[in-house]
């Protein structure tokens, strides 16, 4: 068994890793930069993901697993590439699109389509049509499913394997060739649909939690004006044995939950309000936080009649990796440094070294050197450090708690 995987980001590559690895496939993985593909045929995970390496290095040792920069005739093709949107919030398929046409001159009778990238709906029908303009033959000859990814950045090689998944095929019989594949590494239950379900469904789980956080983030915006400790209140709220409040934070990013709830608002906008209103809480708390910040900088300067030095803590939209797609944080540094000229602001991110726009200071350094720190991202190394009364701490995202 051969698979093909189109994109070797921060699902394509784990996924490829883990199925040459626990589902003994021979893997061929694809990507457009040649720096991942180099990297990756050296056995360097681009991306952070624990343990993940020392697997890569196993399957590229064993041959089990190349790359390229072009793609080769398997028995199954994975599109595991970006699905952003353009415009005005509009979901852009092109890159599955370009994927797709990569691989029609390989497809052969009997072959398995998989899309995996997160879609709008009826994209998988889409590319289903692209196919068989292209490749009439193959018409009832090819087996075209779409299968969501549900991984947590950090955790990806358990979830890879014992997280449950979602597979729709365009016919059943579609179905039942994905789940057989999936069911070489995947010890989670396969539950079976159709390819529109299957994409509404992944849409559906990263919407809930996008309207999930929004709620914190609205909690957190009225408990400032009210005077009121956000933290414990939700904590206290959540003793109820029915409510379970996420944390708030300084916005949402990634590249699901800040992305896809736009599939379904963009398609369906009369119908999608909740949906809508979760995002621009959502976007709206980023900008909050960087005003917050602004001010802060202000009081601090007429009060003690200096420039203060800030440190922005975290880039990442999430705790403890190197992901910056869609990341509030890094949007709002971007906000203050582009508000303040010459203001002496100290950025952090532990989990990258280096920055094509950020110069980046170590997290002991900025914290010991700024008169206002920023707490952005809950990464674990900034829980070590003490609070000091000494300092102004903005702490958006609950290292300490405290307001």
């Amino acid at each position: 068994m051969k698979a093909c995987f189109m994109g070797l980001g921060y699902i394509g590559l784990p996924t490829a890793i883990i199925a040459a690895k626990e589902g003994g496939v021979d893997i061929v993985g694809v990507d457009i930069n040649p720096d991942v593909v180099n990297q990756t045929n050296a056995g360097h995970l681009h991306i952070i993901e624990p343990g993940m390496e020392e697997m890569l290095q196993e399957v590229v040792n064993s041959k089990k697993l190349h790359a390229s920069t072009t793609p080769e005739i398997a028995d199954a093709y994975f599109m595991v590439v970006p699905t952003p949107f353009k415009g005005n919030h509009e979901p852009d398929v092109s890159y599955v699109e370009a994927a797709t046409r990569a691989v029609l001159p390989f497809l052969k009778e009997g072959d398995l389509y998989v899309i995996e990238s997160t879609s709008p709906i009826g994209t998988t029908e889409m590319m289903a049509q692209i196919i068989f303009n292209e490749r009439p033959e193959l018409k009832d000859k090819i087996y075209i499913a779409y299968c969501p990814e549900r991984v947590l950045p950090g955790n990806v090689i358990y979830e890879l394997v014992h997280n449950d998944r979602v597979i729709g095929g365009l016919n059943p019989k579609s179905t039942e060739k994905a789940i057989e594949f999936y069911s070489r590494f995947v010890k989670g239950t396969l539950h079976k649909t159709n390819a529109r379900t299957a994409e509404m469904c992944k849409l559906t789980e990263n919407s809930s939690r996008d309207v999930q956080i929004a709620f914190a983030n609205e909690l957190s915006l009225i408990c400032d004006k009210a005077g009121i400790n956000v933290w414990e209140l939700i904590s206290l709220a959540n003793k109820h044995p029915r409510v379970n409040i996420l944390q708030p934070g300084c916005g949402v990013g990634g590249h699901c939950i800040a992305v896809d709830p736009y599939f379904i608002t963009a398609d369906f906008p009369m119908e999608s309000k909740i949906i809508s209103d979760a995002r621009e809480i959502n976007n709206y708390k980023a900008f909050w936080c960087a005003e917050k910040v602004k001010n802060s900088m202000l009081e601090f300067e007429l009060r003690n009649h200096r420039k203060p030095t800030i440190a922005m803590m975290g880039l990442a939209f999430k705790p403890n990796i190197d992901d910056l797609r869609e990341s509030p944080a890094k949007q709002i540094v971007s906000k203050v440094m582009q508000s303040c000229n010459n203001a002496d602001i100290l950025v952090v991110e532990p989990n990258v070294k280096n920055h094509n726009v950020f110069k980046l200071t170590d997290y002991k350094e900025a914290y010991k050197r700024a008169d206002i720190v920023v707490f952005l991202t809950a990464h674990d190394p900034f829980k070590t450090l003490e609070w000091d009364e000494e300092k102004v701490i903005l702490d958006f995202c609950g290292i300490y708690k405290r307001v």
